[in-house]
């Protein structure tokens, strides 16, 4: 591992080199993070180090474990409900106020990232990495920052969760988004905001559906777990 060098601070390259490690899977979850040892790696104090664990914690990827220590939080199958609820909540946020917001140069920019990611079948990374970037760009249309930031985290969990558990089935719910996205367009540029709504509660919740049965299928998660958060 190189040491970390760079105008920003220590503390942001340290936070932001181990977040990414951990979305990675570099660090598993669970593994214990050794302190001294890092900071020996990365060219660092231990100040730094602390501090990022410290942001890192507060977003849900680091747990702080009494007389052992920071390790990678856990990733339990049933965060799945709670990831795509918030999604759910988020997307419908933006996508009202884009429907107010957005500009005709916006549907225009929003129309070439649907069709670059309709030659994306094969490749899933790319495919989910446009996805990402398609909602970061309808919350900056609709000028919906504080959203933005936090579908941000949200985003990142769903990565890890599809990582770890849903490889298999990703695969398979892409050709359904990808016309799912494309009604959404459609409800934006025509700005019926309450047609945008049901499409987004829908595309959420047929993606929740398959990959809890998917997750179910193969042990990874019990019915009363996701009756108890479906409500």
């Amino acid at each position: 591992m190189r040491q970390l060098s760079s105008f920003k601070s220590k503390r942001d390259l340290v936070y932001e080199h181990l977040r990414t490690e951990i979305l990675r899977g570099t660090f598993a979850p669970g593994d214990r993070i050794v302190i001294d040892g890092l900071a020996s790696q990365l060219g660092v104090s231990q100040i730094p180090i602390r501090e990022a664990l410290q942001q890192l914690q507060a977003e849900g990827f680091v747990v702080m474990e009494p007389h052992i220590g920071p390790r990678v939080a856990e990733i339990h199958a049933g965060l799945i409900c709670e990831v795509f609820q918030l999604l759910e909540a988020l997307e419908v946020i933006s996508s009202r106020a884009a429907c107010q917001r957005m500009k005709n140069d916006h549907f225009d920019d929003m129309q070439q990232i649907l069709r670059h990611m309709d030659t994306l079948g094969d490749d899933l990374e790319q495919w989910a990495h446009e996805n990402e970037r398609l909602h970061y760009a309808i919350c900056e249309w609709a000028r919906t920052g504080l959203v933005k930031n936090l579908m941000s985290n949200v985003l990142d969990q769903w990565d890890r969760l599809r990582h770890y558990y849903l490889k298999d089935v990703f695969v398979h719910r892409i050709e359904q988004s990808q016309r799912e996205h494309w009604e959404i367009f459609d409800a934006l540029r025509a700005r019926n905001a309450d047609r945008a709504e049901q499409i987004i509660r829908r595309h959420n919740r047929r993606a929740l559906d398959a990959y809890v049965k998917h997750l179910q299928a193969t042990g990874q998660m019990e019915e009363n777990v996701v009756m108890t958060a479906q409500g």
